[in-house]
């Protein structure tokens, strides 16, 4: 049978879960470096009272079954860029490869077209980061470009894949 995969909004309990999930290098190597690393309760907790004061909600926790495995979120953009938002997401290393940020994004897709009522989503990737890149194609989402040498990371340059998804009305 099947685990569900749901989003729901963080809460305090969540904060050793998203602290033991997000102290991974593995993890931080595909994120931008303000989400530090190593990666701590107290960063998990000032993360979840960030995400409480969120008004409309864009943060989410990914929830397999029952258990808190990463995190999906929209940044809504501002001035005339309002309609769009950027998409970020990350699983759990001990949750990899079964589907679960597939079904995550397209639950927050829908809560970007509907309850947001936005135009446009998307999303920067890092080169190697192949898993991600079908992620967002599984979901619609086609590539508009590639950005070369955009990304310093772990002091090395790496070019950028941009997706986006339209809503289509």
């Amino acid at each position: 049978m099947e685990e569900k995969i749901t989003i729901r909004s963080l809460t305090p309990q969540d904060k050793v879960p998203l602290a033991t999930l997000a102290n991974n290098k593995n993890i931080w190597d595909n994120l931008r470096d303000y989400v530090p690393f190593p990666y701590s309760e107290d960063d998990a907790a000032f993360f979840i009272e960030l995400t409480e004061k969120e008004a409309p909600k864009q943060t989410f926790g990914i929830v397999y079954g029952d258990r808190l495995c990463g995190v999906v979120s929209l940044i809504v953009q501002k001035d005339v860029y309002q309609k769009s938002a950027e998409i970020g997401y990350w699983i759990g290393e001990p949750f990899w490869g079964k589907g679960i940020a597939t079904k995550a994004v397209a639950r927050i897709i829908r809560h970007g077209f509907e309850t947001l009522r936005l135009h446009r989503i998307y999303t920067g990737v890092f080169e190697y980061n192949t898993a991600s890149m079908r992620v967002l194609e599984k979901n619609g989402f086609q590539k508009e470009g590639i950005f070369k040498n955009a990304i310093f990371k772990n002091n090395q340059v790496y070019d950028e894949h941009r997706y986006s998804l339209l809503n289509k009305p």
